[in-house]
């Protein structure tokens, strides 16, 4: 995905949610903080873009977003549950009334067959609402993974949205 691509799609969410007077949080693992990089690459995201918690280790993940322990040992830390608890984590964290949340395995190692490297799940929490959660296998190497999932992160950002 190039990265102007990535930016139109940050350029109609920003106007979504501008004008629906919503603000959006990013709950990031395998993406090391490239969605809130992408969102704030646009002028005026001040107006909508809350913040961006980059939550790599499974400690991040407790402390930042309050994730049990339990859940991330019961499922792992890729996995729908911790998809949803970072997503809603992020949420209670801030004032946002959106969030998107991103945990997967990029590769090149860390993948098993259960979870194979381009495996990530995401979750979109609107303040409100149930959760939605969603797993992709993206194909690859790291960095088109990494590509892939920010992009399907704003493609469900945008559904969410206007949905």
């Amino acid at each position: 995905m190039k990265n102007l691509d990535l930016q139109s799609l940050v350029v109609n969410l920003g106007h979504s949610l501008k004008s629906k007077n919503v603000r959006m949080v990013t709950a990031e693992s395998c993406t090391g903080g490239g969605l809130a990089e992408v969102c704030t690459s646009v002028s005026g995201s001040s107006d909508w873009f809350e913040c961006g918690f980059v939550t790599y280790s499974n400690q991040s993940k407790q402390n930042l977003l309050g994730i049990p322990e339990f859940v991330i040992d019961g499922s792992g830390a890729v996995s729908e549950a911790v998809a949803r608890a970072m997503a809603e984590g992020a949420l209670k964290k801030t004032g946002a009334q959106l969030a998107v949340s991103i945990t997967g395995v990029a590769g090149p190692g860390g993948g098993t067959l259960e979870k194979p490297v381009g495996t990530v799940w995401f979750g979109w929490a609107v303040e409100g609402e149930k959760t939605q959660t969603r797993r992709y296998r993206f194909r690859g190497d790291r960095n088109q993974i990494r590509a892939q999932a920010l992009e399907q992160a704003l493609v469900g950002l945008l559904a969410v949205c206007d949905g």
